[in-house]
């Protein structure tokens, strides 16, 4: 037998001896898997607490009230009418006060600002009880400078 000769590797051919190391690397890693070196995030507390997630404002395509409602309690329906019993005109001629029966959801302010509205004048105070029947009545103090006494007569045509 003759001795076998050696091949010369080509010109533009590596010899075909040891892979590279940036090769070898490679295949390692693809034998390896990408999630071979995962890891666990430490949890520092005993409870679980959701992520918080985006929260989007609201973008409504109709309205959902085609119109607003009219107000519920506006001044004619606060008051409802002016009270003229026998104590009702003592309190008008010695106390400057003028006495009216209103609606029971109506607060003091509501009942003060219908007053100013419907019969121009100004109340220093206004106290509130509800009758037996169920109905408010309030007492409206007039300012010194307005005679409730003429108010009766001429705006309320009570007296």
């Amino acid at each position: 037998m003759a001795p076998k000769e050696k091949q010369e590797p080509k010109k533009g051919s590596k010899k075909p001896g040891k892979p590279s190391a940036k090769a070898s690397a490679a295949a390692k890693a693809t034998l390896r898997g990408i999630h071979s070196k995962k890891v666990r995030k430490i949890r520092l507390s005993t409870t679980f607490h959701r992520p918080k997630t985006l929260q989007l404002s609201r973008a409504p395509k109709y309205p959902r009230k085609s119109i607003p409602h009219e107000p519920r309690l506006d001044a004619h329906k606060i008051i409802i009418s002016p009270l003229n019993t026998e104590s009702a005109m003592k309190k008008i001629e010695e106390n400057n006060t003028l006495v009216f029966l209103c609606d029971v959801k109506a607060n003091k302010r509501q009942i003060k600002e219908a007053l100013k509205k419907l019969y121009d004048v100004e109340c220093v105070k206004v106290n509130t009880l509800i009758r037996p029947d169920g109905t408010k009545k309030a007492y409206a103090r007039l300012t010194p400078d307005v005679d409730a006494l003429d108010i009766a007569a001429t705006k309320l045509s009570i007296v």
